[in-house]
């Protein structure tokens, strides 16, 4: 008799988004004259720009020819994107990261969710909190995180590091010593960032204690202060203990096209056992690769008209993170984030909780957010918006919020 993957059942209710939709579903189909302004999910909104147009229409006529067609993605990637990644993004940051350190896929959630599985199922994950949900729950379907118990919001082997106004949204150490640790800043959902000195504290620490980071640096395009870090391995020591997560949906737009990266250094090693290597063996047993034509347009994004095509789209993203700190300010909210990271981080006013503030703002605003008890206990009494809106979109959502 066949038998199921019991770790599933420990899951907590549904995916965070997916009951988002499903409020939302519902709160349209009963005022279909309503117009609803989405600044829930982290979805871009601004079309792909003319660089990437014009890479994926040349390499669609490459596929349409013989002598240039392409089958097969090298279990890497093509040499060509791996090579611009580890220029533009890590030596020219003085980062000795080479190409084949890089493990191309289709995007960072995929590989955040993934790379729990080359790690024994005995090790204690320490997490963020609140956190971004693939973290906790790939690890929840792994059997690694122990039952979920509903007066604390927590997993009995999970280790929660609060991430609080009262510590300026970063972690402390733990006072119990975990295996792997998730970080991820600029942060999603707090919009709270890290400083090279404090980071390289975490570097340390994991190489005192022979942990691993797992750092995902899918937002390090929105930086605009100086000493942030754009990528871990700018501290000393990164490369023996640290894996890092990144993406081309933010930066760059491709959320519909779906293009992302892993970094695993050839120097880190749990004893004797290259990570590099296990990471290898499980991308080519399980994954054929990001398309060639997408390959091609990730490419295009290193050239110097695809820097200045990301340059403004951030640009744009960023003004509307401006308008709505500016705007909810001015109304009385408090609020984090929207600096270095396009989400904004408020408190829930008059002591709503998360989930009364999203029914709130849906029914009397019809404006859509994330409540942030949905990224873990810590989250209680917050709430995210996001600043991938298009511009009077946004505009519009945020006049409606003050009025309430």
């Amino acid at each position: 008799m066949v038998k199921i993957n019991d770790n599933y059942l420990n899951l907590k209710g549904s995916y965070l988004f997916s009951t988002i939709a499903k409020k939302v579903k519902a709160y349209s189909e009963e005022n279909p004259d309503k117009k609803i302004i989405r600044l829930g999910i982290g979805d871009v909104t601004r079309p792909l720009s003319s660089s990437v147009i014009a890479s994926l229409y040349s390499a669609v006529d490459e596929m349409a020819k013989k002598e240039t067609f392409k089958g097969y993605a090298p279990d890497l990637g093509y040499e060509f994107l791996r090579s611009a990644i580890a220029k533009n993004d890590y030596k020219d940051r003085g980062c000795n990261i080479e190409a084949d350190e890089i493990f191309v896929s289709d995007g960072a959630k995929c590989d955040s969710g993934n790379i729990q599985e080359i790690f024994s199922t005995d090790n204690v994950i320490a997490v963020c909190d609140p956190v971004y949900p693939v973290y906790v729950d790939s690890n929840v379907m792994a059997g690694r995180t122990g039952l979920f118990d509903e007066n604390t919001g927590k997993y009995s082997k999970v280790v929660y590091m609060p991430c609080t106004k009262e510590n300026n949204f970063t972690p402390a150490f733990p006072e119990k010593t975990p295996d792997i640790i998730y970080l991820c800043f600029p942060n999603n959902p707090t919009g709270g960032v890290i400083t090279t000195s404090e980071l390289q504290k975490w570097v340390d620490y994991a190489n005192e204690k022979k942990a691993v980071i797992i750092y995902d640096a899918a937002y390090e395009a929105y930086i605009r202060e100086e000493n942030i870090p754009h990528t871990i391995y700018e501290c000393e020591g990164a490369d023996t203990c640290a894996i890092e997560l990144r993406s081309f949906s933010k930066n760059a737009g491709f959320t519909g096209l779906r293009l992302g990266f892993t970094v695993i250094p050839k120097k880190l090693k749990v004893g004797d056992v290259s990570l590099n290597s296990l990471w290898a063996r499980r991308h080519s047993t399980k994954y054929n690769g990001a398309p060639y034509i997408v390959q091609r347009a990730g490419e295009a994004v290193y050239s110097d008209a695809g820097k200045a095509e990301v340059k403004e789209l951030v640009n744009y993203y960023m003004q509307n993170a401006s308008y709505i700190c500016e705007g909810l300010k001015s109304a009385g909210y408090e609020i984090y984030g929207g600096v270095n990271a396009p989400y904004i981080w408020l408190k829930t006013p008059d002591n709503l909780t998360s989930w009364e503030f999203f029914d709130m703002l849906l029914n009397k605003a019809s404006v859509v957010g994330t409540p942030g008890s949905g990224f873990g206990p810590s989250g209680e009494g917050y709430f995210r918006l996001t600043a991938f809106g298009d511009h009077e979109a946004t505009k519009e959502a945020i006049e409606r919020i003050k009025k309430l």
